[in-house]
C-alpha cells in the first residue's frame, strides 16, 4: 500500500498544473513571482545512494528564474510517523542531484550550481516535530568547530497543519490544496463536494492525464478507506474522474447506515458469545446488556478508523456521548 501511495502521487506531482498551484499556493515568498512557471519542465530523478537505494519516487522539477534555471525537488515520501533525520537525508538527496548536475555540466553563467528547493510533503495525523535543518541535529562541538556544521533546510508542508488551519480555500482553485483536503476530509460529504469541484476545474482536453492520474490516485489511496476489498473490483473498471465523482456521490448516501450496521452484527456476536458463555438468565441478560453498549462504541470506533468523520457527526450515528467519542479516539491514538 506504501507503494501504491508513492507511486499514485507521484503521477499527481508529474503534472505541471500540479506544480504550478504547490509553487504559486503554498509558497509564500516574494521570489515565486519571479519564477517563469511557463518553462516548467520534469528532471530525471533517478539517483542512487551508496547503499543502491533509489530515489525513482522522488520528482524534480525545473524553472527559468531570469536567465538561469531553479530546481525543485519534491521527496515523496510518505509515512504515518515524523522521521526525526529527514533533513539528513534531504541533506544528501540535494547532494546527490548538485553531484549529477556537475556531471552533465548543467550550471550556471557564473561557474557555480543552480538554486534548489527541497520540499517534503508530509501527510501523517501527528504533527511534525523534527528539525527542518540539518544543523540542528548535530553536536556543536566545542570551540570553532561549530562553524563546520553543515546548514541545509527543507522546506516543510505538513498537509494535516494547513488543512486544519483552513489557510486555502477550495475557491483558489488549486488542485494541491484539493489533494491535501482530500487525504484529511472530514467526511464522505465533503471528500464528494472536492472531487466534484476537481471535474469542474479539470475539464479541457489538455488536462486528460490529470484527471486519469486523480482517478488511479482515488482508486488506491482513498478508496481502500471507503469500500471493502469485494467492493473495490467494480471500481477498477472506472476511467473517468467525473464517472468516480457520480458513483461516490451516491455511494457516499449509504455510508453511515453501512458502518452503523457491520457495528450493530458485530455487537449482537459478541453479546450472544458473552450470554452462552454465561449460561445464566442474569448473564444473558447482561450480556446483552452490554452487548448493545458495545454495539454503539464498535459502530464509532469503525468510524474513527475509516472515516474522517467529526465526533459529533459520530456521536449522533453510534447514539452515544461525544465525549465517549472523544475518549474512543484517544484509546485508538494510543494504541497506534
Amino acid at each position: 500500500m506504501k507503494n501504491q501511495h508513492d507511486q499514485s502521487y507521484k503521477l499527481l506531482f508529474s503534472e505541471p498544473r500540479v506544480i504550478r498551484d504547490l509553487l504559486t499556493g503554498f509558497i509564500g515568498e516574494d521570489w515565486i513571482e519571479k519564477l517563469d512557471l511557463d518553462s516548467l519542465e520534469r528532471v530525471s530523478g533517478s539517483f542512487v545512494t551508496d547503499d543502491l537505494r533509489d530515489r525513482e519516487n522522488d520528482v524534480i522539477w525545473r524553472a527559468r528564474f531570469g536567465d538561469e534555471w531553479c530546481y525543485v525537488y519534491l521527496l515523496l515520501e510518505f509515512q504515518s510517523t515524523v522521521d526525526r533525520f529527514m533533513a539528513l537525508r534531504t541533506m544528501t538527496y540535494v547532494g546527490l542531484l548538485y553531484q549529477d548536475l556537475v556531471k552533465q555540466k548543467q550550471l550556471t553563467r557564473s561557474g557555480k550550481l543552480p538554486p534548489v528547493l527541497p520540499i517534503v510533503l508530509y501527510n501523517g495525523e501527528r504533527r511534525w516535530s523534527a528539525p527542518v535543518n540539518v544543523r540542528d541535529l548535530i553536536q556543536a562541538g566545542p570551540g570553532s568547530l561549530a562553524h563546520y556544521r553543515p546548514d541545509l533546510s527543507f522546506l516543510l508542508l505538513d498537509e494535516g497543519a494547513l488543512v486544519a488551519d483552513q489557510q486555502f480555500s477550495s475557491e483558489a482553485r488549486n488542485v494541491v490544496s484539493a489533494i491535501f483536503q482530500l487525504e484529511h476530509h472530514r467526511s464522505p460529504a465533503d471528500a464528494v463536494e472536492l472531487i466534484g469541484l476537481l471535474v469542474k476545474w479539470l475539464q479541457t482536453p489538455e488536462q486528460t492525464d490529470l484527471r486519469r492520474h486523480f482517478v488511479i490516485w482515488i482508486k488506491r489511496v482513498l478508496l481502500p478507506n471507503w469500500v471493502s476489498n469485494e467492493e473495490q473490483g467494480g471500481w477498477q473498471a472506472l476511467n473517468e474522474l467525473s464517472e468516480v465523482h457520480n458513483m461516490l456521490a451516491e455511494r457516499a448516501k449509504r455510508w453511515p447506515e453501512q458502518w452503523k450496521q457491520q457495528g450493530l452484527a458485530e455487537g449482537r456476536r459478541e453479546g450472544r458469545e458473552e450470554g452462552r458463555e454465561e449460561g445464566r438468565q442474569e448473564g444473558r441478560k447482561e450480556g446483552r446488556k452490554e452487548g448493545r453498549q458495545e454495539v454503539k462504541q464498535d459502530v464509532a470506533r469503525n468510524m474513527i478508523q475509516q472515516t474522517s468523520l467529526d465526533d459529533q457527526t459520530i456521536a449522533q450515528v453510534a447514539e452515544i456521548s461525544i465525549e465517549l467519542v472523544s475518549e474512543l479516539r484517544q484509546e485508538i491514538e494510543r494504541s497506534n
